[in-house]
Formats: structure tokens, sequence, C-alpha cells
């Protein structure tokens, strides 16, 4: 039971810093959890999407607050890809979130959308309809192969 419970906060875990723009893979720790056949499923996507969606949040509410610094040397997110999200988000609006599981792009999505102030619920609503449908698509793949 407490491996288990070490199990789910380990992929919640990777799932929401791999939402971040903190380096981390959450694919792979969920696919290996799948694999195991130890789990169900359903929970496994639940816990990677609700960790990834709310690494995401993370983002949105930082680029609420510091969009102002973005020049600093610090900012975490490179000028390029911020302005290739905000392209996009400019582009194709609140939809563009739903390409926020898309490596590179997806992150500084997450944080323009704080940024140019996208309202909370209508962020989580897209966010997680795209990070779960990830996941989804994911998990099918996995048990395909597997």
């Amino acid at each position: 039971m407490t491996a288990d419970l070490a199990a789910y906060f380990g992929l919640f875990g990777a799932a929401f810093l791999a939402a971040t723009i903190l380096p981390a893979q959450s694919e792979a720790v969920l696919a290996m959890m799948i694999l195991a056949e130890r789990y169900p499923l359903a929970i496994l996507i639940g816990i990677a999407s609700l960790g990834n969606v709310l690494g995401s949040v993370v983002n949105w509410a930082f680029g609420r607050g510091i969009e102002h610094y973005r020049d600093h040397r610090w900012f975490p997110v490179s000028p390029e890809k911020l302005e290739r999200a905000e392209g996009l988000y400019r582009r194709y609006g609140k939809w563009s979130l739903l390409a926020s599981w898309v490596p590179v792009v997806g992150d500084p999505l997450t944080l323009v959308a704080g940024v140019l102030r996208v309202p909370l619920l209508t962020f989580i609503a897209l966010v997680t309809i795209a990070k779960a449908g990830r996941y989804l698509v994911l998990a099918w793949l996995t048990i395909e192969v597997a």
C-alpha cells in the first residue's frame, strides 16, 4: 500500500514538473506504470493529467505576474520560445492551448496564457483536454505495443 502511494506520488510529481518550465519526463513514468499492470489505468491517467494540469496552472500564474521581467537574464523561458508561443496564441487565440501538450512550445504557451490574462477556468478546461488527451493516447499506444 505504501509503495503504491509512493508510486502515485512519483507519477504526480513527474507530471507536475514536466508541465512547468523545469525539464522532466512524465510519459516514461506513466508507460512503465502501465506496463507493470499493477495499477488501475484510469487512476494512472487521472493522476498524470491532474499533475500536468496543475503544473501548467503554475506556469499560467507565473505568467500573470512575471511578464515585466521577461528581459532579465534569469527569466526561465528564452525570448525565442516566448515569441513563438505568443505568435501561436495571437494567431489561434485560446484554442492554441490545445497544443499545450506539445514539447518545446507547450510550456511557453501556458506561460503566455497567463501573460495575456486568459481566464483561469477557460485555461484549465482547454489544458485539461490537451493534457488528458495526450495521456490517453500514450496509454493506448503503450497497451497496443506491449
